[in-house]
Formats: structure tokens, C-alpha cells, sequence
């Protein structure tokens, strides 16, 4: 379980409710693992962070680096090597230039993983990701996780890229799993069919921000409102009705969507 990503909307916390959050969620994951992202524009306040996610009983962090004004490629394995002297921990490192504006080439990737052992996973957010994953994996010279994001939005494609799985806010994640247990069995028309049926739902997600995947959530009954906290939006009335129709149109009037998803035709 990953949490303070993107959709968790960890850059409107406060450090209490990030430290509440953190608490809650590992107290409610139990055995199972807990990442949470610590990202921040200094180097010596994600050390803080991650120091006080590893305290509080994460199984590891997830970091990104910010942009700067000259971007340096120097100070961002610097800034990796620092983070990962603060803890002892695995690390997460995120490549999503959507959000942080920091494009990342594969070199630079595969250096830090190569020299800093306790990057254990690359999130591959950097479009087009089938092609950049193949290349980390190609360029690594040690085994590490990659997993993709975006929503899965190019599932199909970065799983025969070789990706590992899925690190995502996509509201249906059985089908994610799906996908992932599929290709595990080399089924890739398997994979193309779960993908093919919530492709529509990957898609209407994409819309910027996070109003429609938090309405998602609320109509699978596991969150009590959609509310967005502010100045992000929340969802309209003209949204609402038309992710009401695609639910409809994807699962018909006889999946309860509340319950885990067992069947994927």
C-alpha cells in the first residue's frame, strides 16, 4: 500500500495530518507493507520526512526530486544518496515529470539504482513509459521492482515492457491485479481483455485532478465524501452524471461495485 502520493493529496497536509495519516494507515494495513511518499523541494526536509514515516513503521519511501531553477543531475543523485543515509529503509524512486517537472533520462535512473542499493524500485511515470522501462530494466545491473503509474493508463503496453505491477490510484485495483497475475502466466490475451473492459474508467480518471477517482472511491464505499480539499475542485453535477452512465455501461445493473471484484468479463 503506497499513501501522501498524488491522489492522497499529500502536498495539502498539514504535518500533523500527514503524521496522523501515516499512523492510521499502517495501524490498518497490518502485515502488509506500507510505502509513504515523503517528497519535498529540500533535501534536508525529505530527510525529515522520511525519517519520520520509518519511526512510525513504513516499510520504505517513495521520492521524487523537485525542479530547480538550472537542473543538475549532479544534486539529484545527491539528493538520493543524502535520503538514503537518513534511513535504512528501501527506497521508492518516483519518475513522474507531470507533477515535479524534472525530467529524468534513463542513465541518470540507472545510476542512482546502480550506485545507492537501497533504491529497491523505480515508479516508471515518464511518457512514453513501455520504451523507458525496457530501457531502465536493460541499463540496471542488479535486479530492482518497476512499477508503473499514470493510472495504469498504458497498462497493457508497460506490462509487455516488463514491468513488475502497478503503483496507482486506479480505483478498481483488482483489475490491476488481474492484469498483473495474467502476464505472470505469459496470458497477454488475458491481459488485453481486463484491460480492454476498464480501459473507458482509465481513461475518464485521467482528468486533471483528483475529483473524479475520490467520487470513484466514495461509490465503492471507502471513503465517506469526495470532497477535494482546497482550492482543488470538486466533481460537477455534468461529471457525475456521466461517470454514473460509464459505471453503468462497464459493470451493467448486477456488479455491486462496494464488494471486491471477482470476475473480469
Amino acid at each position: 500500500v503506497t499513501i501522501l502520493g498524488v491522489l492522497g493529496e499529500s502536498n495539502r497536509l498539514t504535518d500533523k495530518e500527514r503524521e496522523t495519516l501515516i499512523v492510521t494507515a499502517i495501524k490498518a494495513a497490518g502485515k502488509v507493507p506500507v510505502v509513504v511518499g515523503t517528497s519535498h523541494s529540500g533535501t534536508r526536509a525529505t530527510c525529515d520526512l522520511s525519517q519520520m514515516a520509518q519511526q512510525l513503521g513504513a516499510s520504505g519511501v517513495m521520492v521524487t526530486p523537485s525542479r530547480e531553477p538550472t537542473p543538475n543531475d549532479t544534486k539529484i543523485v545527491e539528493y538520493f544518496e543524502k535520503i538514503a543515509n537518513s534511513i535504512s529503509i528501501p527506497i521508492v524512486l518516483q519518475d513522474h515529470p507531470a507533477s515535479t517537472l524534472v525530467h529524468m533520462s534513463v542513465p541518470l535512473i540507472t545510476k542512482i539504482v546502480n550506485t545507492i542499493p537501497s533504491v529497491a524500485c523505480v515508479k516508471a511515470e515518464a511518457t512514453p513509459t513501455p520504451g523507458k522501462i525496457a530501457a531502465i530494466r536493460q541499463g540496471v545491473n542488479r535486479p530492482v521492482a518497476i512499477v508503473a503509474g499514470l493510472g495504469a493508463l498504458y497498462g497493457l503496453f508497460e506490462l509487455r515492457s516488463g514491468c513488475d505491477g502497478f503503483m496507482t490510484g486506479f480505483a478498481f485495483p483488482e483489475a490491476l491485479q488481474e492484469m498483473v497475475k495474467a502476464t505472470k502466466k505469459g496470458n497477454f490475451d488475458r491481459v488485453r481483455q481486463v484491460y480492454q473492459k476498464f480501459l473507458p474508467l482509465i481513461v475518464y480518471e485521467q482528468q486533471p485532478g483528483v475529483a473524479v477517482r475520490k467520487e470513484i472511491l466514495r461509490q465503492r464505499g471507502l471513503i465517506a465524501h469526495s470532497t477535494v480539499r482546497h482550492p482543488g475542485g470538486d466533481i460537477t453535477p455534468q461529471l457525475l452524471n456521466q461517470l454514473l452512465m460509464l459505471l453503468s455501461d462497464v459493470f451493467g445493473d448486477k456488479v455491486d461495485i462496494t464488494k471486491v471484484l471477482k470476475e473480469f468479463d
